[in-house]
């Protein structure tokens, strides 16, 4: 239902409720990980400080619950202003919309400095090309441009198998994701970090069981 007037009426207490929170306002917008933003946000808000696995692991859910909780503090200031229900309303959904599904703008390597990608789908794109290295799964990747330009540093964490040397693999991420930063995205990377949080295990040959039986008996 549409509020033509804003200043005729207000919402009873319950509406009220729900257009403070800005995750209320996506209603069921799902995330690229599969969490619903308002699952994330609750998760967030209720253990703000011990979240859960998911989450403490999640880039998508950690920039939607950063972006939302900047939202809810603009959400209260702009309250305290008394502007028209409406235009609060229309503010917070567009901003949260647009941080909730796409993440921050991150410049390109553009001599104009006018071009932006959005961060979730850039880092899509460079988690499959670390992914793309054998033995390696990326779990996250998060893009913080510089202050001096377009140059932008690139943090990953990554899974990996311990059948070659941990620096040898770090290094083709390293190269990997550089190469499809610049030619798939046209971005100007700078510093690329790599972290290994996890170990992949590797199923032991059959015929190791197999032998250690053998040996066993008399």
């Amino acid at each position: 239902m549409a509020m033509t007037d804003t200043g005729a009426a207000f919402p009873g207490p319950a509406r009220r409720a729900r257009a403070a929170d800005p995750a209320g306002l996506v209603g069921d917008e799902r995330l690229p990980c599969g969490r619903l933003v308002g699952d994330a946000w609750k998760q967030a808000r209720a253990h703000p400080y011990d979240p859960d696995p998911h989450t403490a692991n999640c880039p998508h859910c950690q920039q939607a619950t950063e972006g939302l909780a900047s939202l809810d503090r603009a959400t209260r200031v702009l309250r305290t202003r008394r502007p028209g229900a409406r235009a609060v309303a229309d503010r917070v959904i567009a901003a949260v919309r647009a941080e909730t599904r796409l993440g921050a703008l991150i410049p390109l390597d553009d001599s104009a400095r006018d071009l932006r990608i959005a961060e979730i789908p850039a880092a899509k794109v460079l988690r499959s090309a670390a992914d793309r290295i054998h033995g390696v799964r990326a779990a996250s990747c998060r893009l913080t441009p510089r202050g001096d330009g377009t140059t932008v540093d690139i943090a990953m964490t990554l899974a990996a198998t311990l059948d070659r040397p941990l620096p040898e693999r770090g290094a083709e991420v390293r190269e990997a994701v550089a190469y499809a930063a610049r030619r798939q995205l046209g971005l100007a990377a700078g510093r690329i970090d790599v972290k290994f949080t996890a170990v992949i295990e590797t199923a032991a040959p059959a015929t190791a069981g197999l032998s250690s039986r053998n040996a066993s008996r008399p």
